[in-house]
This record gives C-alpha cells, sequence and structure tokens, in this order.
C-alpha cells in the first residue's frame, strides 16, 4: 500500500445478499461513539468467523497517521499523511462509503507529518453532525465541511490565526458537538466555537492543552464537560466556558492522551510515562481523591467503562480493574500497547499493536478469549476499532485500512 493519500480500493471476494444482515444499525459519528464511551449499542453483529477469520469487504490506504473513524448515513470519515520532505507533507481527510471503500471526496491540505518517537501524521479523529464534518489536524487546522460534498464552509487555524500554544505533540482532541458549540481541547481549559461559523464562543488562555478529547457530562446539575488537561482532569461548564473544579495530574510529559471516564459524579483519568490513575468524587463542586496509583497507564487508548469494571490497557497488559477502587482483577500480556472498545453485550474489539484483532467476552474473574485473527500487515497499530452497522473499520499508522463483515 502507497502512503500517498490515494485511495486503494480492493472489493470484497463475495458480497452479502440482503440489506445488512442482521445487525442493529448504528452509526457512530464520533470519536468513542455517540455516548463517548467507547461502547456501540449494536449487539447483532457475528464473532464466530472460523479458520479463516473475518470477511474483508476492502482494503485500502489513507496515508501516515492514527486517525480512527466516523460513520455516519453510508459514509465513513478518516484522515492521514503523506510526503516525508519537510515543505512538501499533507493531510487528506476521506470521505469513504461505508460498504464499498469508494472515495465519495477528498480534501488535502499541507501539514506537517512530525514524527516524534512515533510515526507521525494525524492524530484527531474526524466527527460528524447535522450535515456537516469537522476535524482539526495536528498544527491547528480546524475546518467544517458539508458531509456529503466535502465543500469547505469554513475553516481557521487555531495555531496560527487564533493563537492556541501546540504542545510537544501537537494537537490530537476530536471535535466535540453539543449543541451549536464545537468543543475542543485547547489552551489551558478548552475552547468553544460556534459549529457554523467557527467563532470562538468562549476559551480559558492560550496555553499548553493535553491531549485527550472533552468527554460532555452532568455533574450536580450542571452541564459540562470533563478534559483531561495538560496538569489536570478539569471541569467546565459548556455554555460559558467556566472552569467549575481541577484536580492536578501530572507526568513527566504532560501527556495525558486517554479520555476520562465519567460515572455519576465520579471521574476516573489514567495515563503512562510511570503515572497510573485516578478517581475522585465531585462533592459541592470539589473534588475529593478516592484512589490514586498505578494500576492502570493508559499510553493512547482510552479504557472502558462496562458494568462495574474498567478494560483498559495498562502499557503492555490489557486489565480489568475495579471501577470503586482500582482492583485488580485480571490481567493479559501479549497484546502491545494496543486499543479496545465494546459492544453492549460485553464484547471486546481489542487490536493489538501488531494488526491483530481479538475478540473476547468482558468478564471480570478471568479474560475469556472467543477469536482472534491476523486482520491487518503486521506494523504499528494503535487506533482504536469502529464497530457500526455491523461492519468493523481498522487501520494501522501506516495507513493501511480494512472494513470486515460481521453482519
Amino acid at each position: 500500500m502507497n502512503q500517498r493519500g490515494t485511495l486503494v480500493i480492493v472489493l470484497a471476494i463475495a458480497w452479502l445478499t440482503g440489506p445488512g444482515g442482521d445487525a442493529q444499525a448504528a452509526d457512530w459519528p464520533i470519536y468513542r461513539g455517540p455516548n463517548h464511551d467507547g461502547i456501540s449499542t449494536e449487539t447483532d453483529w457475528k464473532s464466530n468467523w472460523g479458520e479463516d477469520g473475518p470477511r474483508a469487504l476492502w482494503r485500502g490506504s489513507v496515508g501516515i497517521g492514527y486517525s480512527s473513524f466516523a460513520v455516519s448515513d453510508g459514509r465513513v470519515y478518516t484522515m492521514g499523511s503523506s510526503g516525508k520532505r519537510k515543505g512538501g507533507e499533507t493531510d487528506t481527510v476521506y470521505c469513504l462509503d461505508a460498504v464499498t471503500g469508494k472515495v465519495i471526496w477528498k480534501h488535502s491540505y499541507p501539514c506537517a507529518l512530525q514524527p516524534l518517537y512515533y510515526e507521525g501524521g494525524t492524530l484527531s479523529t474526524p466527527t460528524v453532525d447535522d450535515g456537516a464534518t469537522y476535524t482539526l489536524s495536528k498544527m491547528g487546522d480546524l475546518f467544517c465541511f458539508d458531509a456529503v460534498t466535502g465543500k469547505v464552509k469554513w475553516e481557521v487555524n487555531v495555531n496560527r490565526k487564533l493563537g492556541f500554544e501546540l504542545p510537544t505533540w501537537s494537537f490530537s482532541s476530536s471535535p466535540l458537538i453539543v449543541g451549536d458549540r464545537l468543543i475542543l481541547n485547547l489552551g489551558a481549559a478548552g475552547a468553544a466555537f460556534d459549529k457554523k461559523t467557527g467563532a470562538v464562543l468562549w476559551e480559558n488562555g492560550k496555553g499548553v492543552c493535553g491531549y485527550a478529547t472533552p468527554v460532555p457530562c452532568v455533574i450536580e446539575q450542571q452541564n459540562c464537560i470533563v478534559l483531561g488537561g495538560a496538569d489536570a482532569v478539569i471541569g467546565v461548564k459548556i455554555d460559558d466556558g467556566e472552569v467549575l473544579w481541577k484536580h492536578p495530574f501530572v507526568n513527566k510529559h504532560k501527556a495525558t492522551a486517554a479520555d476520562p471516564l465519567v460515572r455519576g459524579n465520579e471521574v476516573f483519568a489514567s495515563c503512562a510515562y510511570g503515572r497510573g490513575c485516578i478517581k475522585f468524587r465531585i462533592a459541592g463542586g470539589k473534588p475529593a481523591l478516592v484512589f490514586d496509583n498505578k494500576v492502570m497507564r493508559n499510553l493512547m487508548s482510552c479504557s472502558v467503562l462496562w458494568g462495574d469494571q474498567i478494560y483498559g490497557f495498562d502499557e503492555f497488559d490489557l486489565k480489568c480493574i475495579d471501577f470503586a477502587d482500582s482492583r485488580e482483577r485480571w490481567s493479559r500480556r501479549g497484546f502491545g500497547k494496543g486499543s479496545l472498545m465494546m459492544s453492549r453485550d460485553g464484547r471486546m474489539i481489542i487490536m493489538g499493536e501488531q494488526g491483530e484483532m481479538i475478540i473476547a467476552q468482558a468478564n471480570p474473574e478471568e479474560f475469556k478469549l472467543i477469536t482472534r485473527a491476523q486482520v491487518l500487515p503486521k506494523g504499528m497499530c494503535r487506533t482504536v476499532p469502529v464497530l457500526a452497522n455491523g461492519l468493523i473499520y481498522v487501520r494501522n499508522a501506516r495507513g493501511d485500512v480494512v472494513c470486515l463483515d460481521a453482519r
């Protein structure tokens, strides 16, 4: 596969009959899904693949990067980078037919690759809302496209034009849409834009931001977002950007990449680089620490809260820990620093960092393997997979993409 941003389509050997099998229709229009928790509502998808593994509907190449997928109205959106010569590097936003992989539209623009201790390339994932697609490049190019045609509705560079400072590995927040607001993890405690015009609605300074995507929630009757900032976990009002509370959460690289988990008035956060995880409870507008230890250290992949357990990658180990007190239930090595999502019935879709897909049943007592298969060429793979409408989309850092039929 090339890395020049040109999609190469390989249609499936066989075609399914019927309009979509038995899968429950469920789009995935934003990073971590419509409920912002990494859990799909689909349960009627196939994981008994047999010896031949899952059927690939199409394969392609989208260029270098870690961007995941947004799926909406029969289209899938992702991003990748091409070009290794300084000054000739380019990002491309792709809109593809979700079932065939055919390019519907694409948009390219200059953007640095910046391979700093990793392959470089795109980090953020597109977001689809109300007929528009929103993307953010690592260097701050914020776009609003017509989701169907790819026409640019508006664009602004949040670094060069608006002055938001780039962190070490540049911007990686995926856009969050709440009502008429587009919210990003920028500056000291987030920033909000008018989703129709790109005008700034509120901000909290221009300083270095974190790498996680904002999580919307209601805590103590306040509509807010929870941010993994550069050195704290922060609660911010959605309406006006008021900072409600902060809890310190520092690591040596100021690199908290995994989104916080929120249940009720409790917030869990995790990061690597030797830091670990914390949980605190908001009471009377103030955070009170519940635990702080090293049992879960998320690098890039977010953990998933299912039932009363957290499932996630503690560096090289896939783990299950209790949400209440962080007690480790089990640990499994052999997948590298991978990623995972779930379906509502507790089946985990896990990607090992060398392109192997593992399906396992969430269980606090033991790791319960269902099946596994090599679905991508071997090479760095840390992007979270996406299950949408019975199809599973995965990619690696080199830009190899495959759509698997689980209908």
